[in-house]
């Protein structure tokens, strides 16, 4: 005698689970990107708006020992996102080598906003190897010394409801740091923003 077939119903069943799974996520999908079609975020923007290097003392033994003060302009011209930053670290370099590592306390910015933060990087007995040494010498003689900053965050960026966290990279190469107190002839460096 034959042995009866499995009833069809619980193979449609899974199928039909399935088929409603995949299409909730096209549905969602859709969705994040119409949101994002209708939002357009602007590009952010930043620059370093004043410099100064203070206490520089390059030791004999090529030691350095300095506070480098810098005002670094963070902007957001987007009307609809506002930004969360997280987890934010400053990094000056000179010839990649680097001098200072600043964590700064996160910090909340609203739409159409431009943000001034205040970044006192301290380079406190940084031991420079190779030619580093002779060429900051070289860039103290002429009164100014050209450093790197890098500017790294976790973010999270607010259209609405939905957020989106992203990881925020801004370089800001040669910026040429009068030493002294005053920023007397700074020119404000304009910064490469990785994609968010």
């Amino acid at each position: 005698m034959a042995q009866p077939a499995a009833p069809p119903q619980r193979s449609s069943l899974v199928r039909c689970i399935g088929l409603i799974l995949v299409a909730l996520v096209i549905l969602v999908g859709l969705i994040v990107i119409i949101t994002w079609l209708a939002v357009q975020p602007k590009k952010l923007r930043y620059s370093i708006e004043e410099g100064s290097i203070s206490g520089y003392n390059l030791t004999k033994s090529n030691h350095l020992n300095a506070t480098f003060h810098l005002v670094l302009r963070a902007t957001n011209p987007s009307h609809q996102m506002s930004l969360y930053y997280d987890r934010i670290t400053v990094t000056a370099s000179f010839e990649d080598q680097k001098l200072s590592i600043l964590n700064v306390s996160p910090f909340y910015q609203g739409r159409t906003n431009v943000t001034h933060l205040d970044l006192q990087l301290a380079a406190e007995g940084v031991a420079l190897y190779g030619a580093v040494a002779g060429d900051l010498r070289m860039e103290q003689a002429a009164g100014y010394v050209d450093i790197d900053v890098e500017f790294r965050a976790k973010i999270r960026l607010k259209f609405g409801v939905f957020k989106v966290h992203r990881k925020l990279r801004v370089l800001c190469g040669s910026v040429t740091v009068p030493l002294g107190k005053k920023p007397m002839g700074f020119e404000r460096v304009w910064c490469d923003v990785d994609r968010y």
